[in-house]
């Protein structure tokens, strides 16, 4: 994405920053309440999807037989949709980064319909790239109508702030990310000039949040006491273990897209691609299921609670479901079910080494992973430290970080140009 100044050249006067103020964080409440309603309609919908109306059937709740049926029709439904919304609901997600070019306003209902959809039925996705351009779609959609002299991607880097700001609960990885963006991008104005505007749509998204629904990551990790060198070698491989689990995703990634888009139909491809997908829930189990945000929680709260081999199974199965949603055309995000397959690794190494410190080991491995599937340096190291709340993992994630860096630079990524070649 390029993202120009809001500024001219030189460095900007408080003058030429403070008229940023008043849209940044409109458009940073907005925002997070379109990720808000969304969350909420879809959590409504999840009860009675896997509560309800089981409960009605007399079946199980996450038996095997009804994980099966409910992805199968999840993918069906979901493709009806795609087919019947304006604009299909946006391109092939395959294609979509985080953060891109807007949409046109009338395909944000579809996006938004079919995003509730999968995150309702359990599709192993998360909300953060759908969530992104709809509200990218409709910031740019409003600067352009009530602020046409403003530069276009102002409203781009806003929506997007207000977005990450909201998803995390904190506008610093907003910050982090974009400040990647803008560093390899040319233009006026020192950094924080040009991050003025964004950090203040991504505080306004964080706040409004926070204060309405208390989004936390914090995984309740056991403390981190000090450092030891035994931990340093730890670190080293356990994400380097992550990136390799997240590379193997990356590189079946345009292979898996391409037998998807080998069937003669799209709604074909999402009611396969959902069957799959509830047959991997049968073998991973119901934690494997859904964005992970919530599992992640409840596999981290009891670290002993499974054998190495069950945590390795989880792992492989949540990256595999990852893997198939992402391909086959459902809308949604790789961060948070990336997020859920480094903390199953993580676990899987203390399982394996007891006397590796679960809190290391686990922010060790969604680092690594997330390094692989995301490519965001700043996001991957940010999102590893805050699960744990510690500050002295720190400095072993910023020397674990090098080595899965070097596994992971120049290769493919977990995102491919339209004609289905891997971006790199």
């Amino acid at each position: 994405m390029s993202t120009d100044s809001a500024v001219s050249a030189g460095p900007a006067p408080a003058r030429r920053l403070l008229p940023l103020l008043v849209p940044a964080l409109a458009v940073g409440v907005a925002s997070a309440l379109v990720l808000l309603g969304v969350s909420v309609v879809a959590d409504r919908l999840q009860d009675v999807l896997w509560q309800t109306l089981p409960d009605a059937l007399s079946i199980g709740r996450y038996s095997s037989l009804w994980m099966i049926v409910m992805l199968t029709a999840t993918g069906l439904v979901a493709g009806l949709a795609i087919r019947a919304v304006p604009g299909r609901a946006g391109p092939d997600p395959a294609t979509m980064g985080l953060v891109d070019p807007p949409l046109a306003p009338g395909v944000v209902p579809g996006l938004l319909v079919v995003t509730v959809l999968a995150l309702a039925g359990g599709v192993s996705l998360g909300p953060e790239n759908p969530i992104t351009a709809a509200n990218i779609a409709l910031a740019y959609w409003a600067g352009r109508r009530f602020a046409p002299d403003a530069p276009a991607a102002l409203w781009v880097s806003l929506a997007a702030a207000g977005t990450i700001g909201a998803l995390f609960g904190t506008p610093v990885a907003a910050a982090l990310i974009l400040s990647e963006t803008l560093a390899s991008t040319p233009g006026p104005g020192a950094l924080w000039d040009r991050l003025f505007g964004p950090l203040a749509a991504g505080a306004a998204g964080a706040l409004t949040m926070t204060l309405l629904a208390h989004p936390s990551f914090d995984l309740s990790l056991p403390p981190y006491t000090h450092a030891h060198w035994g931990d340093l070698l730890s670190a080293v491989v356990i994400a380097s273990a992550g990136a390799v689990l997240g590379l193997a995703a990356v590189y079946a990634f345009p292979h898996v897209h391409r037998a998807f888009r080998a069937l003669p139909h799209p709604v074909l491809a999402l009611t396969l691609g959902g069957l799959l997908l509830g047959l991997l829930g049968a073998l991973g189990g119901h934690l494997t299921l859904f964005k992970g945000l919530d599992e992640v929680k409840e596999l981290a709260a009891d670290p002993d609670g499974w054998s190495a081999g069950r945590f390795a199974v989880m792992a492989v199965v949540k990256t595999a479901a990852l893997l198939i949603a992402a391909t086959c055309g459902f809308r949604g995000g790789r961060i948070f079910p990336a997020v859920f397959s480094g903390v199953a690794l993580g676990l899987c190494a203390h399982a394996l080494v007891d006397g590796v410190p679960v809190s290391l080991a686990v922010t060790c491995a969604v680092l690594g992973v997330l390094l692989a599937v995301t490519r965001q340096g700043w996001l991957s190291l940010f999102t590893a430290a805050v699960l744990a709340s510690d500050m002295a993992l720190l400095p072993l994630l910023c020397v674990a970080s090098l080595p899965a860096w070097l596994l992971v630079t120049g290769r493919p990524q977990m995102q491919l140009h339209e004609d289905g070649t891997p971006l790199r």
